[in-house]
């Protein structure tokens, strides 16, 4: 059995992933930590807490609830899904049965996982990496226990999703919320695996894929799926960083299933100030990365739906 942490900032893809993470027979989810990243606080942490009651009965994983704050804080159109995602009649049906969200910041939910840990564990981070910096802050000696991180963030081939002023767009949101936390993680010898901006690009969501899962929406998994994903409409004529990739699924996908992602190494630094900061770029004197390249579309939307399906 798979030992993980899941660190997620809230966002439709990301409690997507939660849920996706929760329904794999071979992972235990030792903690759940929310970022306010790209959504609200509170209705994160009690969508979680929903995801986990409906899906996930009698598992007890407990989520907690980050004291981070942004350098750079995402748009507030993006961050009022987790009110949506909250409020799905599926996750609603049924009174909640375990309380899962406790007072301990995030931070030292991971801290206190990591020591008490008789084995290393995987890192999946589909936000900022706030968490994991305060964390190795309070006590460095946590690196020993962390096997791999997985982490959705950064830009390498791609331009950047940030659009702001007095930034020149060659960063990704994850990065840019808290340029000094990736710099910080980046200096620890652990390995990380990164599914950049550019890493989606051979599985994009589409009209057809959406199609499919309607098709099936008698079954509560696949309902489940489509209504979330119904909250970012399918703007086929332009890439919207927000509704066209599922970055955060393809995190948790890389983790579930290894062997549906191809990754190339590289050096990698951050940007921590300036009209670029929060650029993840390549640089001879950075510390190895492994990039998602390329992803088997078939296979990739199947072990979706074989998770989702209940």
């Amino acid at each position: 059995m798979r030992q993980i942490y899941f660190n997620h900032d809230g966002a439709v893809d990301d409690l997507v992933a939660l849920f996706l993470l929760s329904q794999a027979k071979d992972i235990e989810i030792l903690g759940v930590g929310v970022v306010p990243g790209d959504c609200y606080l509170e209705p994160a942490l009690s969508a979680s807490e929903k995801i986990l009651n409906r899906f996930a009965p009698g598992k007890a994983i407990k989520i907690a609830p980050s004291v981070a704050r942004p350098k750079n804080p995402f748009p507030k159109e993006w961050r009022e899904h987790a009110f949506t995602v909250d409020a799905l009649p599926v996750l609603n049906e049924y009174e909640i049965s375990q309380k899962l969200i406790v007072d301990q910041a995030a931070h030292l939910q991971l801290v206190d996982i990591l020591k008490s840990a008789d084995q290393a564990i995987d890192l999946v981070f589909t936000g900022p990496l706030s968490d994991l910096a305060l964390a190795l802050d309070t006590d460095s000696s946590i690196a020993a226990k962390i096997n791999k991180l997985y982490w959705m963030g950064g830009a390498f081939q791609a331009k950047g999703n940030v659009l702001e002023p007095e930034h020149d767009g060659s960063a990704e949101w994850n990065a840019f919320w808290d340029p000094e936390a990736v710099e910080r993680v980046f200096q620890e010898e652990f390995p990380i695996d990164i599914v950049a901006l550019e890493s989606t690009e051979k599985v994009p969501l589409t009209i057809p894929v959406r199609q499919a899962w309607a098709k099936e929406r008698k079954n509560l998994g696949i309902d489940f799926l489509g209504n979330c994903y119904a909250l970012v409409p399918p703007l086929v004529h332009q890439v919207s960083n927000s509704t066209y990739y599922l970055w955060d699924v393809l995190t948790a996908i890389s983790y579930i299933d290894p062997s549906l992602t191809k990754k190339h190494a590289l050096k990698a630094k951050v940007a921590t100030k300036g009209i670029n900061q929060g650029q993840t770029y390549e640089d001879e004197n950075g510390r190895l990365v492994d990039v998602v390249y390329d992803v088997k579309h078939a296979e990739f939307f199947q072990t979706i739906f074989n998770l989702a399906w209940q």
